[in-house]
Formats: structure tokens, C-alpha cells, sequence
């Protein structure tokens, strides 16, 4: 099965999500007016921006050239981060 860094992501954001909702229900003092709505909308639109096309390009032309050597260390990481992702369903 593929790693998938959008799967880390969406766990990263629901994360962030919770950390950002307990900060904002100490906050009531007026100076401080901040649309919880907007953080999480904005919060999430910066975690699910696009940020693997250019990856994936150059892996590809890497695997084609023949010079895609991945070491152990990197099967190992994409092994755990596969592990990790496949709890959280």
C-alpha cells in the first residue's frame, strides 16, 4: 500500500483543529476578536493546499532516469507513516 502524506495531513489538521477550538474558548476579553470560523476554515484550506504535484514529478523523472535509489531509512520512515495513517481510520 502507498504512503500518503494528504492521510498525515488530515490527521495534522484534526490536531490543529482541537488545539486551536481549546485556545479560543479562554479567549472573551474584547481586544482579542478573532472569528473562530475563519481560523478552522482558513486552517484547513492551508493544510489541504497541493504541495505534492512537484513531488511526484520529480520522483517520477527520477524513476525513469533509472536514479530513484530510495535508502532503508526512507522504506522505513513510509512504512511507520503507512502504519500511523492506517490506525487513524
Amino acid at each position: 500500500m502507498r504512503i500518503s502524506d494528504t492521510e498525515v495531513k488530515k490527521i495534522l489538521a484534526k490536531s490543529v483543529i482541537q488545539d486551536i477550538e481549546s485556545l479560543m474558548e479562554g479567549i472573551d476579553d474584547p481586544q482579542y476578536e478573532i472569528d473562530p470560523q475563519m481560523v478552522k476554515r482558513l486552517t484547513r484550506e492551508i493544510i489541504e493546499m497541493p504541495d505534492r504535484d512537484d513531488f511526484v514529478a520529480e520522483i517520477k523523472a527520477r524513476i525513469e532516469k533509472g536514479e530513484y535509489k530510495p535508502t532503508g531509512e526512507e522504506i522505513a520512515d513510509a512504512m511507520i507513516r503507512r502504519s500511523i495513517a492506517d490506525r487513524v481510520r
